[in-house]
């Protein structure tokens, strides 16, 4: 097959002038590497396209290729997830992952949580803050948690965000909406342990592939927050393992059932806290998630797994060749769930 990657990278953006804190969800060399070198070895041809103004140029000169692998995360504004796959939708080109509906719906955090709340999935009370004033109608019970409501890579979320009192949280949403210009979502702080759940598939054949349990300072369930500088320092300051037990087994359903909810595809991650009675809450869903090889969650739970980076590659393609009707390499794409015999 003739494969386009679509991404973004961070040094392209830093040298148009863009800051590291506007860049940080944006990729490196090392993730394109490792993404053309799986597609590469698995016997496609591939082409290193680049972002929205690479795409657009290239549609223009009428390239096109037999799939996109799409992990251009865009740059302004709620739907930056979902231009490169509306502009290959309206060509009628196949790419990997979410379609703009669903990576629009899962950039805007409480427009995520509305949907999963309808479908029956429980998350935590929440609200927006929008402006300094929507602090007046304030009605949670403290401790909260409060960050941007588009944000990814846990950006803007620090220390801080775990808030005690209405003092406080006056002082992190003024901040907040100054920092990044929009809104915030405060939700009731959720103590018990946090989760990541790595799913692959879409619809129906969406399966969980791995419980990670995040632990920030070893300590995990305290007041550690698992913050865009802690996950920068995640080799010295988080410890990750797969956990298999009744309660993670739990987040993994509830995972599953809010990634077929939010209508996502071929793989991602959804991220799951228990609350003070060990009951699994969805948190958010990571359509768009991070490939690099070592760094990234992903990739961490299929390593802890026993799953090759390169089978990761493949599934995903093997799913988007599936839902798209595509001879792709559904033969040697598949990947296993959690617990199944390898």
């Amino acid at each position: 097959m003739r494969i386009g990657i679509t991404y973004d990278l961070r040094s392209d953006y830093l040298a148009r002038g863009y800051s590291k804190a506007e860049t940080a969800e944006f990729d490196s060399p090392v993730t394109i590497d490792g993404i053309a070198g799986a597609l590469t070895r698995a016997g496609h041809e591939v082409e290193r396209v680049g972002g929205l103004d690479a795409l657009i140029e290239a549609l223009a000169a009428g390239r096109s290729w037999d799939l996109v692998f799409n992990i251009a995360e865009g740059m302004h504004g709620y739907g930056r997830e979902a231009v490169i796959p509306a502009l290959l939708e309206a060509r009628g080109i196949a790419c990997t992952f979410s379609d703009p509906l669903a990576l629009a719906v899962c950039l805007h955090k409480p427009t995520t949580k509305r949907v999963v709340r309808d479908a029956g999935v429980p998350t935590p009370e929440f609200a927006v803050i929008a402006t300094m004033a929507d602090l007046d109608g304030f009605a949670l019970p403290f401790p909260v948690f409060a960050k941007p409501v588009a944000e990814g890579t846990s950006k803007g979320v620090t220390g801080s965000s775990l808030v005690h009192d209405a003092a406080q949280l006056a002082e992190v949403c003024e901040r907040l909406l100054a920092a990044h210009s929009q809104p915030v979502l405060v939700e009731r702080y959720l103590p018990g342990r946090e989760f990541t759940v790595g799913i692959v598939g879409s619809g129906a054949k969406a399966k969980s592939i791995g419980v990670m349990e995040v632990l920030v300072g070893g300590k995990g369930g305290s007041d550690a927050v698992y913050c865009y500088d802690t996950k920068q320092e995640y080799l010295d300051r988080v410890t990750y393992h797969l956990a298999t037990d009744a309660q993670a087994q739990a987040a993994a359903e509830l995972a599953v059932d809010a990634w077929r909810a939010l209508d996502c595809r071929d793989a991602g991650r959804v991220d799951v806290r228990l609350d003070e009675n060990g009951q699994p809450r969805f948190i958010e869903a990571n359509p768009l998630p991070g490939l690099h090889p070592i760094d990234s969650d992903l990739p961490i739970i299929c390593r802890l797994g026993g799953i090759e980076y390169d089978t990761l590659i493949r599934a995903i393609v093997a799913g988007a060749c599936e839902r798209c009707g595509l001879d792709g390499e559904a033969r040697t794409g598949r990947i296993p769930a959690a617990g199944e015999v390898q």
